[in-house]
């Protein structure tokens, strides 16, 4: 079964593959997400909407009933169940396959889509599901990224359409939906990968957040809610409903996002999913500033790669310093660098039983000042279980190293794991990748929780106040630097891929002087 999974999203991978590089054209990549994307989650609307009306019918006994079959008047009958269920309404002669079927006879396509995005929208309004429906299309403008007519828009408006309702996911009963997300992940992966920082600010590689939802499972098998401040497009916090099975994340998905686009984008991957709209809180906003999910904390299982070293008001605004989420430190994370100031609000809203698992800068493990003094305050009070070394080149936009930092309330010894996963990558693409061996071996030494040679390290409290509350993996661990066999032929390979990164790692050490200088007038 497993395999044939495999076969059949490979087949999906191509077929996407292909519709970008054929239907693309002028359009550059990271806008033309947009139209695949919106017209990806217009089709699942539709045929999710489509088969739960059918599957209705059915069990009252009339099995030849077609939704898409009906007169609009018939189906408003049962908008309200619908919607109460759904939280999104379609009438038939809007759902995807009937306006696919007339699409290259219809002159005015553009505007039948642009009204029907904007009729799915008005659906919710008034409802419990408002909230999670609003703006969800904002991003799907057909405009003249399209095409510079309106029959070029259309043309490539029909293509699409053909393209995307072509696409095989199977028999709808056996796991389609699985599919419907995973066409979304991979166009995220793709557009992430040949966009750079616009793509991978807001999407982190699939292993990187098995990995992290692994963490705070471990062996868990259901978690009462996960949280992510910054959850970008959602995808850490699916990775629950993967790995333990939707059903088992018991009271929900919750998440905040500063960006527009990309909070838009959570959303509809919580719908892909189908996660139904009372199951999940994707909220807009400044975490830091205005938090929204304060009746909702605390939280279980908290899992996030915040963005590295933004500047935040810090001490500039006088309320955050008695705000009781950075208040216990005595000391707010530095105006340059909000990397601390995410990690003490989750920490703050982490449950006495939760995990958080969190992608750090690597500088916040070892900088002096205002994060050192917050670094005692976490390492003072036993919340550090683990800190963990990974490779190089995992994200999109940056090859810098970073870090995991796990934190814990409910620790039964105060010593501090430092896990070196620097060398566990493969390298198949032109980015290092997490495979699954790789994850195996970093959970299995979180488990044992003991000093392995050149690969963890159990240091003691006293270790580490001794050592300044320095705590980046180096300072504990040394890597095996006995002689290795040299294969030529990768050293060429290496040298090649160096030049191209030559700048980006120019401008990476750039800022890493500015943090430094900064950190000096401090």
């Amino acid at each position: 079964m497993n395999n044939k999974k495999e076969i059949e999203r490979e087949e999906l991978h191509k077929t996407i593959w292909k519709i970008a590089n054929e239907l693309r054209g002028s359009v550059d990549g990271w806008d033309f997400k947009q139209y695949v994307l919106g017209l990806l989650f217009y089709r699942f609307i539709s045929e999710n909407i489509e088969n739960y009306v059918n599957e209705n019918q059915r069990k009252a006994g009339i099995n030849d009933f077609k939704y898409r079959n009906i007169s609009d008047d018939e189906a408003l009958l049962g908008k309200t169940q619908i919607l109460e269920e759904k939280g999104l309404f379609i009438l038939p002669s809007e759902l995807f396959c009937n306006v696919r079927k007339n699409a290259d006879k219809n002159e005015n396509l553009n505007v039948v889509i642009s009204n029907i995005f904007n009729n799915i929208e008005s659906s919710a309004r008034g409802t419990a599901s408002e909230d999670d429906v609003k703006g969800l299309f904002d991003d799907f403008t057909i405009d003249n990224k399209l095409g510079n007519t309106v029959d070029e828009r259309n043309e490539k408006l029909v293509k699409l359409l053909n393209a995307i309702g072509e696409l095989n996911f199977g028999d709808y009963e056996e796991n389609k939906i699985d599919l419907f997300g995973d066409a979304y992940e991979f166009l995220m992966t793709m557009y992430a990968s040949s966009a750079g920082k616009s793509g991978g600010e807001f999407f982190t590689p699939q292993e990187v957040g098995e990995l992290l939802a692994k963490i705070v499972i471990m062996d868990k098998t259901s978690v009462n809610k996960v949280y992510d401040p910054a959850c970008g497009s959602g995808g850490l916090l699916l990775k629950f409903a993967k790995i333990l099975g939707k059903e088992n994340v018991r009271e929900g998905f919750f998440g905040q996002e500063i960006n527009l686009t990309t909070y838009n984008l959570a959303r509809i991957n919580m719908f892909l999913h189908n996660i139904n709209y009372n199951n999940f809180s994707i909220e807009r906003g400044d975490t830091l500033i205005h938090p929204v999910h304060w009746n909702d904390e605390p939280f279980d299982a908290i899992v996030s790669n915040p963005p590295y070293s933004i500047k935040w008001a810090g001490k500039s605004n006088p309320l955050l310093i008695n705000d009781e989420r950075f208040a216990p430190a005595g000391v707010l994370a530095p105006e340059s660098k909000a990397d601390l100031a995410f990690t003490m609000h989750m920490l703050s809203w982490l449950s006495p039983k939760g995990t958080a698992a969190i992608v750090e800068f690597p500088g916040v493990l070892y900088r002096g000042g205002a994060e050192q003094k917050i670094r005692k305050y976490m390492i003072d009070n036993n919340f550090v279980d683990t800190v963990i070394q990974l490779p190089s080149d995992l994200f999109f936009g940056t090859s810098i190293a970073t870090c995991i930092l796990v934190l814990k309330k409910n620790k039964l010894d105060n010593n501090i794991l430092f896990v070196d996963a620097s060398n566990e990558f493969i390298r198949n693409t032109n980015k290092n990748k997490l495979s699954e061996e790789n994850i195996n071996n970093i959970i299995s030494l979180l488990k044992d929780r003991k000093s392995v040679e050149n690969k963890s390290y159990l240091a003691t409290y006293e270790e580490i106040k001794d050592n300044d509350y320095n705590i980046s993996v180096n300072s504990y661990l040394r890597t095996n630097t006995e002689d290795k066999k040299i294969d030529i032929n990768e050293v060429n390979r290496k040298l090649a891929e160096i030049v191209p990164r030559q700048q980006q790692i120019r401008e990476e050490l750039e800022e890493i002087i500015k943090e430094l200088e900064v950190d000096y007038h401090e």
